[in-house]
């Protein structure tokens, strides 16, 4: 999602946010560190498909996907990982892999791991390897409705 489209959404729905703009970086870590924010502030979002069906996993940037965890979050026969190839068309307006834990603009549930619900804000990608949008927590929550759950370890 281009930047221009989320900020505009964020500004229609009255949430105050900062846009951090960053060196071009592609792991969640090197995010991380590029933008001088903390691993387990930095949200990471990936795509998983659970009983068939699309959802994000948003957790933080220094943890990985335990996904036995969500499983049992989700209330779920199978969830594996989508691949790239899969999940691609459901993003044509962000750069592979940098898509922003907004279900909600998608059409996809999120899944937020409990870790991130517990920091006053929030930072993800904005749709590009060079931007990251920074919000409270409380607003993402509000915006994206996510299940909360605890389905990650750290890294």
């Amino acid at each position: 999602m281009p930047l221009n489209k989320l900020t505009q959404y964020l500004d229609d729905e009255g949430v105050k946010y900062l846009v951090i703009l960053h060196s071009p970086a592609y792991t969640a870590q090197e995010i991380a560190a590029s933008a001088h924010i903390p691993g387990k502030e930095l949200a990471k979002t990936v795509i998983v498909k659970i009983d068939g069906k699309f959802a994000m996993a948003v957790l933080p940037a220094s943890h990985t996907l335990d996904i036995f965890l969500l499983k049992e979050a989700a209330h779920a026969e199978d969830v594996h990982l989508a691949t790239e190839t899969q999940f691609l068309e459901l993003f044509p307006d962000c750069e592979p892999g940098a898509m922003p834990p907004m279900g909600n603009l998608y059409g996809l549930p999120v899944y937020v791991c409990n870790s991130l619900a517990e920091d006053e804000t929030i930072a993800f990608n904005a749709g590009s390897h060079r931007e990251l949008v920074r919000m409270h927590y409380a607003d993402f929550a509000r915006l994206a409705q996510p299940v909360v759950a605890n389905f990650s370890s750290k890294a």
